[in-house]
């Protein structure tokens, strides 16, 4: 199997001051969390968002473990939805003392260029943030994370800078090539 390299990005804010909002796009978007855990839902946006440009990582998780991600305390889905169709979504992953990841992030292909992908980071980040106020157990937030590779979108490093987000780590590593699974992989 042949092998490419791939940059990753490391981005953080370390203050809800470091937040930068995109404005609201025009029309019916609305961003809204999913409260109910449901793996289908989520197995549904990690394809439907990542299919074309090489989210694979979670392509293999039986039902558990989709369960399991999304059970954990804090974990949150917000899901972006234009004129009632989805169309993106962020997914929050708390860690320990007060740091939370956006582990997933990005919009279906159908709704990218629209404005809506500096709306939901802005939002994801801001609830983020203020994660701690849902969850009272957890310790409020100190730190907002994510990481963006070179098979992310075009736009992407630019909208998390846009939004406040600093560069902190960068690493090239070779990956092996793996065929863009598309939207229903396997079929």
């Amino acid at each position: 199997m042949s092998t490419a390299p791939v940059t990753t990005w490391s981005l953080e804010q370390t203050s809800p001051a470091d937040l930068l909002p995109a404005a609201a796009p025009e029309g019916d978007v609305r961003i809204v969390r999913a409260e109910v855990p449901s793996p289908e839902f989520s197995r549904f946006l990690y394809t439907a968002v990542g299919g074309d440009i090489r989210w694979t990582d979670r392509l293999g998780w039986n039902y558990a473990r989709w369960q399991e991600q999304l059970d954990r305390p804090g974990a949150e889905t917000w899901v972006a939805y234009d004129r009632g169709t989805p169309a993106g979504y962020v997914e929050l992953n708390p860690q320990d003392d007060g740091v939370v990841e956006i582990i997933l992030f990005g919009l279906i292909p159908a709704f990218r260029g629209r404005r809506i992908g500096g709306h939901l980071l802005s939002y994801g980040a801001a609830r983020a943030w203020d994660l701690a106020e849902r969850w009272p157990e957890r310790t409020p937030t100190k730190r907002v994370w994510l990481h963006t590779c070179s098979k992310d979108g075009e736009f992407a490093m630019d909208n998390y800078q846009r939004r406040g987000f600093r560069l902190f780590d960068t690493k090239v590593e070779l990956e092996p090539e793996v065929a863009t699974p598309g939207f229903w992989p396997g079929a």
